[in-house]
Parts: C-alpha cells; sequence; structure tokens
C-alpha cells in the first residue's frame, strides 16, 4: 500500500530529530571524538554523518529535484570540507532546506513519480526514494550505535516513538 504525503513527511521529521540527536551527542563528546578513526564504513562519526548528510541530499535534492550540478559542485559535502561542528550544521541546514523545497507539494501521485541515480538501475519511485534515505541513515546510525557500545557509552535515541512524542525511555 503506498504511503501517504503525511507518511512521508513524519518519515522526514522522525530522521532529523534522529539525526540530530546524534549530532549533538557527537558534539558534546568533542571534535576529537568525532573526527577519530573508528574503523567503521565511513571511518569516523564525523564523516559517518556527513555521508548520511550526502545521502538525503543525493536521494531527495539532486535525484527528486533533478538538481545533480548543484549537490555535486558543492565542495561543502565533502567530508574533508567538513572542519568543525558549525561546518556540519550548516551543511545539515542546507540539506534540510533543500528536501524542505520538495515536501509542499507532495502528493500521492507525485510519491509514484519516477526518480533516477545512475548506479542503481531499475525503475523506482519519489517514494522509495525517502524510504532509501531513511532506511540506509538507520543503517549508518547503527555502526554508530556500535562506536558508542564499544566505548561504552550510552548512544542516542533513534526510537521512533520517544522521538516523535518527546517521551523519555531507559533501555539498558
Amino acid at each position: 500500500m503506498p504511503t501517504k504525503p503525511e507518511g512521508v513527511r513524519r518519515l522526514v521529521r522522525y530522521d532529523r530529530r534522529a539525526f540530530e540527536s546524534f549530532e549533538r551527542s557527537a558534539r558534546r563528546l568533542g571534535w576529537r571524538w568525532a573526527t577519530a578513526n573508528r574503523e567503521i564504513g565511513h571511518r569516523s562519526v564525523k564523516d559517518t554523518l556527513v555521508h548520511i548528510l550526502n545521502v538525503h541530499e543525493v536521494w531527495l535534492i539532486a535525484a527528486a529535484q533533478d538538481r545533480w550540478d548543484e549537490v555535486f559542485s558543492n565542495p561543502r559535502r565533502r567530508p574533508t570540507e567538513v572542519r568543525s561542528f558549525a561546518d556540519l550544521r550548516a551543511y545539515r541546514a542546507a540539506v534540510w532546506n533543500g528536501i524542505d523545497r520538495l515536501l509542499p507539494g507532495l502528493t500521492e501521485r507525485a510519491l509514484t513519480r519516477r526518480v533516477r541515480v545512475p548506479w542503481i538501475p531499475g525503475r523506482y519511485s519519489l517514494e522509495d526514494a525517502f524510504y532509501q534515505a531513511s532506511f540506509e541513515q538507520a543503517h549508518h546510525l547503527g555502526e554508530v550505535i556500535a562506536v558508542y557500545r564499544q566505548r561504552n557509552r550510552t548512544p542516542p535515541q533513534m526510537m521512533w516513538i520517544p522521538l516523535q512524542t518527546g517521551v523519555r525511555v531507559s533501555v539498558a
């Protein structure tokens, strides 16, 4: 059953809250902690957060809005160019703002519109693009959670209900 536009907006809201929860936690632990090589897919927590933003940007701005040149000509999207938490916040804000341009016109019909990325063959929809970005974010936040656990730290919150409602939960 296709997702309704409001469901997609809720998913986007959740993704932002989860991402920002991890960003805040990394900021509290410091730049040195966030940039240390943790032997995860994108090496550091900071580079993983940048990669997550890259994913949202490519699927929901470049592919969904046909803004490829704008996205790929922007040097701020490269992990090596994100040199501080201020740079990370600025890049995050640019990505969220770009996605915000897509959300007001979201309709059931719009969600069925075809989008394309050159590295994945086949036919998929704008709805698929929203899920691809969200699930890839969850995958990479899972890597970051492992970094926290390996260092005996409590990871940030990423559960759906608490992030939607603001309810605090304690999970061991």
